[in-house]
């Protein structure tokens, strides 16, 4: 979108991998005038300025969002209540605060209550990512042809909502709005459920004998291969993935384990016509994927 106005100051709280690359974006794009970096790690607010991601950078989170009209939030889903404590009564008349988390619920719940009167609050998920953490990890392309799902609350002030989506149109990204809720159902299945099978699975590999261990290292096919990527994400951030939205987690797990054992059964059963139905329908939804450029 190259008519979107930029801001005069964006605050960016958290400089991993999205914050970082929110950062870049807001930099290369001319989305914001001026860029502040606000993060407890003094390490990471250093390398933050070292690679040009802002401004300024401190580990004091309520300096950060003071002069800031778009606050980003971009830290683990544990740490949003306590952040919300410390930057709420900075947060300056009339200024948007938005997220990255991966759960909304969470987000309104944790974060919602820190929100003064007269500041506008729109959460948003950029369902974009890699298994890199920390400020290096940022990169202009990360939200490039992805969606960012927005989940504003009721009652949320629709310029706000307009601007935070006009901020992730020119980043690349595609725009959709979302009941909280659904949106947790729909990224239990695409998101939160594949990366639990990831950490089982390598969990498994790990866990037998240590010869046939370093085997599975050697030998891996790219099924593996993949399944390790995925399982090389931060921890902190997947674990609070995990706890936030564990209902919707929970009931996928179970259907999983309900067409696990579909599967088992047809193999014990020696039962191909199922064997191969299973298969057609996944590989469907592979196609599908790709036709719509997200694969």
């Amino acid at each position: 979108m190259a008519d979107f106005e930029p801001f005069d100051e964006i605050a960016i709280i958290g400089i991993g991998l999205q914050g970082a690359s929110i950062a870049i974006n807001a930099r290369d794009r001319g989305l914001a005038k001026r860029i502040v970096i606000g993060d407890i790690s003094a390490e990471n607010c250093a390398r933050a300025l070292e690679l040009n991601l802002g401004q300024h950078a401190t580990t004091n989170l309520a300096e950060a969002v003071a002069n800031a009209d778009c606050v980003f939030v971009a830290v683990p889903l544990g740490a949003f209540a306590a952040v919300g404590e410390v930057i709420g009564p900075a947060l300056r008349l009339g200024a948007i605060v938005t997220d990255t988390g991966s759960t909304k619920k969470s987000v309104i719940r944790d974060l919602g209550p820190s929100i003064p009167s007269g500041v506008h609050f729109v959460p948003a998920h950029p369902i974009a990512g890699t298994e890199h953490s920390g400020p290096d990890a940022g990169f202009k392309e990360l939200f490039d042809g992805r969606w960012c799902i927005l989940t504003p609350p009721p009652g949320a002030n629709e310029a706000a909502v307009q601007r935070v989506g006009d901020f992730w149109r020119a980043t690349g990204s595609m725009i959709e709005i979302m009941e909280p809720a659904h949106h947790d159902q729909v990224l239990a299945v695409t998101s939160h459920l594949p990366h639990l099978i990831a950490f089982a699975i390598v969990g498994t590999a790990t866990d037998m004998e240590d010869q046939l261990t370093q085997e599975v290292i050697k030998f891996s096919a790219s099924g593996f291969r993949d399944f390790t990527r995925i399982a090389a994400s931060d921890p902190v951030m997947w674990r609070d993935v995990f706890l936030n939205n564990r209902e919707a987690l929970l009931d996928c797990a179970a259907r999983l384990s309900e067409d696990l054992a579909r599967l088992q059964r047809a193999i014990r059963w020696g039962d191909g016509e199922e064997i191969e139905a299973l298969i057609i329908r996944a590989r469907e939804i592979r196609r599908a994927l790709i036709e719509a450029k997200q694969a």
